[in-house]
This record gives structure tokens, C-alpha cells and sequence, in this order.
């Protein structure tokens, strides 16, 4: 994935760049950069690797040589960034989240009967914000490029430009990933999570709409190009990256968590599925307030029976290597054994992708001692994989466990039926579903459903992309 902020100011916002992209940390782990601009001396620019060392020990020793009224600065999950470009629209900062489907084509195109080149990386590709920012250079203003650049793009792109003139903000076409602006007596700042504003002493001031791009200065702000009409927000803003304090749409995201469990229980209870637990519980961190919900809602009491040791490791896919990570998470995982010998579990996690550690998961539980293990996704059954958003390590649907179960049980002829195996209620969504307890060791397994979910998200459902789940755009 990634995330965003920029702060433009009557005073100097290196600290509010720092602590403001710090604060989406928790949306991608490869790379951090921060560019501050100053009237007088012009750009400032370092980028780092973050695979092992968070963003803010990396930059804490750069915090000295910035110094401006303006700047930006990026989590990075893909390529370095932000760049710093020079073209006829003058020199600028760039900073980009999504994802370029169809980066080969255009850069063949880009490269077809011109003497132009690109800076390759060690695998040959082309940094995805550099395209973008040659996409929009082929236009004769920044408004034009973006449109542009967003409209050939295969997936999508999310751009903050730094000028001297302020920060040009254009949230994605279809509104896939929020861009909010926050403000204060002195400037205004542009995030992704909400939060990030609050907690630097910005009011939540506005959100920009579906393919909206506006430019922020420490005045406020003025739209360049309107917001279209149709939106397809990402889902999982909600139920998994997305930060507890944020909001997005007008919907909190710990609110909605709570909600969900909450609606998932009340469905099982109607449906007499409930089964007979000592505990319910979440798979942290992401599934705790689900688990929350579902507690409220059946009645059954929350506790934690295993704990994530998280001071070195905060996060278990970290390592480059899947090995290292299975590795990293199963040492994170330290069990409180009175909570768990004798016990009838039932865990909730906030999706289940490729499943790669829960078998390693209900191994542990069951060799600390627990009679039952339950478990419950807090989202649909994932059928396709995600081409609008680079959230996923996935390089394939058929990695997900659900595709891989499908195939197993029917072959070639199983990909033809994935609406009936997503779906409990019929007889392949039952094979599915025994056949994924049979294989990571579950007593029981159960999904939300698709309307559960967006009920409990709580906006049009129209407006919200569910792409992984049903594969329709």
C-alpha cells in the first residue's frame, strides 16, 4: 500500500511532515521519504529504506537539514519516492499510491519514436511514480497531466505535487483511497489518514471527492478540477489497513469494526450457527474490534488468550522473505495458557487471504491447550485479487486460499462457480468451507457476508468497491 501527508504553512512544517507521515506507518514498509520546500534555498530531499528500521529512527537524523513552509512526504510499500522532477511545467515534488497495471505499455508507448529513457531500478522496472509524473509532463499544465495520467492508468493513482506555489492534491478517479485536508490558524495540511490531522493541532476541514484535484496553500484551498460522479472506495479501508481513529466517508473505522462483529453474531445467532465458546477473542491487532462486536452481540465474553510481542517485530511481514515472516509470527505469538487450557475458542480476524499462518496459528493454540479453536472472517470469502490497490503481496488469485481450496475440490471447473463457493448457503460453499477447516485445523469456519459488510460500513453501497469479493468492477 502507502500513505501520504503534506503541510503547507506561514511557518516552518518539518516537524508536521515527520510526525505526519510517521503516522502512516502502519500502511507499507519498504520506504520513506520527506521533500520540504523553503522560498530561499529551494528543495530538501532524503528517502530511506524502512524493511527494518522504522521511518522515524531513519529520519530523526535528517530533521536538522529541513527547514520550509511547505512539503511532503510518502510511506512507501513499492519504489523510492518522492521524486523531483523538472519539465516545462517547471520543477516540482511528486508523490503517488496505487497501482500501474499497465506500466509496460506505457512506457513502450512513452519510448515509441522519441529519444526518451527512464531511471530502471535493479529489476528492470520503471519507478511508478516517475511514469506518472512523465504521463502528466505530456500535457501543457498539471491539471491536464493528472487528468490524463489517471485516465490511461490501468489501476489507479493517487498524486501529491509539491510547488513553490502550494500542494496540488488529486485523489484517484474513482475515490479508491481518501485525500483529506486539515487546517489551522497558520496553514492547512493533505493526509490520508485522518487522524494524522487531528493530532497535529489541524481541524478535519474537507475531503476531497472521487478524481477531485485541488491546490492547498496556508490559506485554504481551491478546486482545479471537480469531483466526478461515481466513486468505489476501497472496502478494506475499513475492515483491515485503514487506522482505528480514522474516518473515511463520514465513517470511523473503529466504529465500523465493532459494528461488523457485532451484525456477524447477530446473523449467526438467527441462523442457530452460534457455537458454544468459553471465549471469544481477535487475531491482533486488526481483528480486535471485530471480535469486540461479536462478543457484545452473542454474549459470549472477549478475552485474550494470546498476546503479539511487538517491541522488535510491529509487524510480522516485514522480512522480504515468507519464511522469515511465518517465522517472525509465529515468535510473536505468546499465549496466556489460563486462558487457553480446557478452553472452547472462537478468534476473529479481519480477512483470510492466503492463510498462510493461521494453520501455524491454531497448531500453537492447540499445544497451548485449547479444546476448540473457531474462527470467523470479518469480510466475505477473497475470490479475485486486488487490481486497483497494491495492498497485497499476491501475484496471483490462485494464491488465495480460497481459489487454492476451489481447485482442489473441483479443478478447472470450480473457477467457473466462485458466486456459489463464496456463498454458505449452498452446497459448494459448504465444501469450501469444511474443506478450509479440514486443512488449517478449524472446528468451525464462517465469513461475513457481503451485505453484512457494507451494512456495516454505513455509506452507499454503490460507492464501495467489493471487486476481491464479487469480481465485479
Amino acid at each position: 500500500m502507502g500513505g501520504f501527508f503534506g503541510a503547507t504553512s506561514k511557518r516552518d512544517v518539518t516537524l508536521d511532515i515527520f510526525f505526519g507521515v510517521d503516522y502512516h506507518s502502519h500502511l507499507g514498509t519498504r520506504r520513506g521519504g520527506m521533500i520540504i520546500y523553503d522560498e530561499q534555498d529551494g528543495f530538501q530531499r532524503q528517502i530511506h529504506s524502512i524493511e527494518n528500521t522504522p521511518f522515524r529512527t531513519k529520519f530523526e537524523k535528517d530533521l536538522t537539514d529541513f527547514h520550509g513552509n511547505a512539503g511532503i512526504g510518502c510511506i512507501s510499500d513499492t519504489d523510492p519516492q518522492p521524486l523531483l522532477v523538472r519539465s516545462h511545467l517547471g520543477l516540482y515534488a511528486i508523490s503517488t499510491v496505487g497501482i500501474i497495471n499497465n506500466a509496460e505499455e506505457l512506457v513502450e508507448e512513452y519510448f515509441n519514436g522519441h529519444a526518451r529513457q527512464f531511471m530502471a531500478m535493479s529489476s528492470g522496472k520503471v519507478n511508478a511514480t516517475e511514469l506518472t509524473a512523465a504521463l502528466i509532463n505530456q500535457k501543457d499544465t498539471l491539471v491536464e497531466g493528472i487528468r490524463y495520467a489517471q485516465e490511461v492508468v490501468d489501476g489507479s493513482s493517487t498524486i501529491l505535487i509539491l510547488g513553490p506555489d502550494g500542494i496540488v492534491a488529486a485523489r484517484d478517479k474513482l475515490g479508491r483511497l481518501p485525500v483529506l485536508i486539515g487546517k489551522n490558524d497558520e496553514g492547512c495540511c493533505v493526509s490520508f489518514e485522518s487522524f494524522a490531522c487531528t493530532k497535529l493541532g489541524y481541524d478535519n476541514a474537507y475531503e476531497l471527492g472521487p478524481g477531485e484535484i485541488v491546490r492547498v496553500t496556508p490559506d485554504g484551498w481551491e478546486t482545479l478540477a471537480p469531483a466526478g460522479d461515481k466513486m468505489r472506495i476501497c472496502a478494506f479501508l475499513w475492515t483491515y489497513y485503514g487506522y482505528p481513529n480514522s474516518n473515511y466517508e463520514g465513517q470511523n473505522v473503529e466504529v465500523m469494526r465493532c459494528r461488523n462483529g457485532e451484525i456477524m453474531a447477530r446473523s449467526e445467532k438467527a441462523k442457530g450457527a452460534l457455537p458454544d465458546v468459553d471465549w471469544v477473542a481477535g487475531v491482533p491487532d486488526s481483528g480486535v474490534p471485530h471480535a469486540i462486536g461479536y462478543a457484545n452481540a452473542s454474549g459470549k465474553p472477549f478475552a485474550r488468550p494470546f498476546v503479539k510481542y511487538t517491541p522488535t517485530w510491529p509487524r510480522s511481514f516485514m522480512p522480504s522473505s515468507q519464511k522469515v515472516r511465518n517465522q517472525v509470527a509465529k515468535m510473536k505469538q505468546i499465549p496466556v495458557p489460563e486462558l487457553i487450557q480446557g478452553k472452547k475458542l472462537l478468534f476473529v480476524d479481519d480477512s483470510i487471504v492466503r492463510g498462510t499462518q493461521l494453520r501455524e496459528t491454531v497448531d500453537f493454540l492447540y499445544g497451548a491447550g485449547a479444546r476448540e479453536v473457531h474462527m470467523r472472517s470479518a469480510c466475505p470469502p477473497i475470490m479475485y485479487g486486488c487490481k486497483f490497490l497494491n495492498f497485497s503481496r499476491s501475484n496471483s488469485s490462485m494464491e488465495l486460499l480460497t481459489r487454492k481450496t476451489v481447485q482442489e475440490l473441483e479443478g478447472d471447473e470450480g473457477q467457473k462457480h466462485l458466486e456459489e463457493y463464496a456463498d454458505a448457503s449452498t452446497q459448494r460453499g459448504q465444501c469450501m468451507l469444511k474443506s478450509i477447516c479440514n486443512k488449517l485445523g478449524f472446528d468451525s469456519l464462517g465469513y461475513q457476508s457481503l451485505d453484512g459488510l457494507l451494512e456495516a460500513i454505513g455509506i452507499d453501497r454503490d460507492k464501495v468497491c467489493t471487486y476481491c469479493w464479487t469480481g465485479k468492477e
